[in-house]
């Protein structure tokens, strides 16, 4: 890939993020005013002191105007993004190119969506009713669910073991959502309740699936050298690597259901751009798209974080536990946060940004020397996605 990065160049210095569920009570403005007051509140600005927003939203706003109106900005650019399930790393992404461009001296970036009491089961809205035929008739359980066997049976994973895994990982991720009061899910889950769930689609089970919630999360970018006028503990961007599919997976009649590439070449470029060369011992920890437990389970292959073949025995082992070698999703991930599109990449760096400042609860942060922290986003479905991974640190090379 042709990106050159911006590697400390950008600092955030303030993060925000409601708590996820079902707010019935609150609308878009309500969450978005909550997460942006929390990160200018952490910054100590005031909204007037931003230069520009970047806004990520799919379903709860189609301008800039939906954050402005309720801030109440004035003379303010404000850019909406979408980019399917990225899309609040997309509004990073803007953020943080412009400030590092020299364009903006300060930038707030902004994820929102407001979904349970409008009838949302999935990404609907975001492409046009097909009428060629050639649409996909399954649903994003069920192209998740074709991941599971196939793995299975290149790897020798029998169906019981693969089980075990996969309940594993909701389990995990359940565990530590219960332990985060900003979650959706606050209850751990026993990996026999999840292995008696209903089924939604082949082996999947309900507790394979992530759930919907509405939410909003925001941080502040600065040039790194200005960071230092906000907090004494910035946290800068090491890498940002967007890759969008050709959507050419399931036409392949040798694609197996068995990885992500765009996965593999985003996090091989965020990878080259953060000077990494080892992620399974250099980071401290991942949040990544767990929109379905077998998409954990390629991510961390894909990611580094195991070998071919070799993740479903690190699953097993506990290596990304909270209290792992390295730990993936400690705060619940989308598991328990359930996945508000556009907040949910923002919410995955808030996590990034309290355990490597060491201000996560006790119960749950990180006890490492590791420095860096990764995120990363999926949007679509096995064969025809769009991936953001991004690599933030607590320190300036």
């Amino acid at each position: 890939m042709g990106s050159h990065g911006i590697k400390d160049q950008v600092a955030i210095v303030g993060a925000g993020c409601t708590r996820f569920g079902e707010h019935w009570d609150k609308g878009p403005d309500d969450l978005l005013i909550e997460s942006s007051n929390e990160a200018l509140a952490s910054a100590g600005v005031g909204k007037h002191d931003i230069d520009a927003f970047w806004l990520g939203t799919a379903m709860s706003g189609m301008s800039g105007m939906t954050v402005a109106r309720p801030l109440q900005l004035e003379n303010k650019p404000v850019t909406r993004v979408e980019n399917f399930c990225a899309t609040g790393s997309e509004a990073l992404r803007g953020a943080a190119y412009a400030v590092a461009s020299g364009a903006y001296d300060i930038a707030m970036a902004i994820g929102v969506e407001k979904v349970k009491d409008s009838g949302y089961q999935g990404l609907v809205g975001a492409s046009k009713t097909p009428t060629d035929g050639t649409g996909r008739t399954l649903t994003a359980a069920a192209m998740f669910a074709m991941c599971a066997p196939a793995y299975g049976k290149k790897y020798g994973v029998d169906d019981a073991q693969m089980r075990d895994v996969l309940a594993h990982i909701s389990w995990k991720n359940h565990y530590n959502g219960a332990r985060n009061p900003r979650a959706q899910f606050r209850k751990e889950v026993t990996t026999e309740a999840i292995c008696a769930s209903p089924i939604m689609a082949g082996d999947l089970r309900v507790f394979d699936c992530s759930g919907v919630a509405d939410g909003s999360a925001a941080v502040i970018v600065v040039r790194a050298e200005d960071a230092s006028k906000y907090t004494d503990k910035p946290v800068y961007v090491k890498g940002l690597s967007f890759v969008a599919g050709n959507a050419s997976g399931n036409a392949d009649p040798d694609y197996d259901y068995t990885a992500f590439p765009e996965i593999e070449a985003a996090g091989r470029d965020a990878y080259a751009q953060a000077g990494v060369t080892d992620p399974r011992r250099e980071l401290a920890m991942a949040e990544v798209h767990d929109c379905f437990t077998p998409a954990e389970l390629l991510i961390m292959e894909d990611l580094g974080f195991a070998e071919r073949g070799g993740a479903w025995k690190e699953v097993l082992a506990g290596t990304y536990d909270l209290r792992g070698d390295l730990p993936i999703n400690p705060d619940g991930g989308l598991k328990s946060f359930g996945h508000p599109v556009g907040a949910s990449g923002l919410r995955m760096l808030f996590e990034a940004w309290l355990q490597l400042r060491k201000e996560a609860p006790p119960e749950r942060q990180i006890d490492t020397d590791r420095t860096l922290a990764l995120t990363h986003n999926l949007g679509g479905y096995p064969g025809e996605m769009v991936s953001f991974v991004g690599i933030v640190g607590s320190e300036k090379d």
